[in-house]
């Protein structure tokens, strides 16, 4: 397995951090050809390798049902580009009408860090960070769908892009709903469950169709993460390792070694299961200092879960 990040921003000081580290792989958010080979190239001049396509994607239509194919085309050709530059994992979420929420970004952790946080109750006031759809009208569809028109909706998108994923020998990575809720704000949700995920790989039953293992959200699932992991381990191609204590209703992210989930015992499973994919950290605590940083996203708690996991990585060789 590879140790990756995102890098938030990615400025030169972060990639040879990143570097001095030891994480191998870099994670991009969507871009235009001529942005990933760039950055490509400027990745690879520290030394480390444009591995993966994450976040902000033309989707949210294609999710709603409303797409009149510009979405679908631009998809394919991200797919296509991505393939020309060797990047062979594309990572996407099937959220309707949301991204990724938390209610509070400060919650407590160890020694005063600050950790991202969600509370159901707190919901309709949440904080919501990630992508903001463009269509005014999206929040109205999102809450019109139903659990098998989103099913509908991606079985669509698998049947379209897959055979170009294939031919262009690039995977597609599903994260789950976070938080793992059936529905949210009014809005349905589909991959809250590991047996959605084993769904998913059986709509289509190929090495391109696979599974990102976001810890955090199979561990508010109320799941064993080993047992989860043994599960779907053929499918699991891209893996954010982070942690959470509590249920998907009440959460909050943890350090890496200060959740209830053991650690070890996953990344054991991961080996076992012959993943050997990119892992990054996700989610970490804000440390001192870092005030002014992306909650979940800034640097200095991304260096102490690069250690944590590059320590596990070696125990359990």
């Amino acid at each position: 397995m590879r140790l990756a990040t995102v890098l938030t921003p990615m400025s030169d000081e972060n990639l040879q951090l990143a570097a001095q580290c030891g994480v191998t792989d870099i994670v991009h958010r969507y871009a235009d050809a001529a942005t990933l080979r760039a950055s490509r190239q400027r990745i690879a001049s520290f030394g480390m390798t444009l591995s993966v396509v994450e976040g902000y994607l033309p989707i949210e239509a294609i999710k709603l049902g409303a797409d009149d194919g510009r979405e679908l085309r631009l998809l394919k050709t991200l797919v296509r580009d991505m393939a020309e530059l060797d990047v062979r994992l594309l990572c996407y979420n099937f959220m309707a009408g949301t991204d990724w929420v938390r209610t509070r970004l400060d919650a407590p952790e160890r020694g005063g860090a600050k950790v991202t946080a969600f509370d159901l109750t707190a919901a309709d006031a949440a904080v919501r960070l990630g992508y903001t759809p463009a269509d005014v009208r999206a929040d109205e569809l999102a809450r019109q769908l139903s659990p098998a028109k989103l099913w509908d909706h991606l079985e669509r998108l698998l049947n379209e892009l897959l055979p170009v994923a294939e031919s262009c020998g690039v995977t597609l990575a599903m994260h789950p709903d976070d938080p793992p809720l059936p529905a949210l704000l009014g809005k349905p949700r589909i991959m809250h469950t590991v047996e959605a995920f084993e769904r998913l790989v059986r709509l289509a039953p190929t090495p391109a169709n696979a599974v990102c293992f976001c810890q955090g959200s199979f561990a508010a699932m109320g799941v064993d993460i080993p047992a989860a992991i043994r599960r779907l381990g053929p499918h699991i191609k891209y893996v954010h390792f982070r942690d959470v204590r509590g249920t998907a209703e009440s959460f909050a992210e943890t350090f890496h070694d200060n959740g209830p989930t053991d650690m070890a015992a996953a990344m054991r499973a991961y080996r076992e299961a012959g993943f050997a994919g990119p892992m990054r950290p996700d989610h970490v605590p804000q440390l001192v200092g870092e005030d002014d940083g992306e909650p979940g996203y800034t640097m200095l708690g991304r260096l102490f879960a690069f250690g944590y996991i590059r320590g596990l990585m070696h125990a359990t060789a």
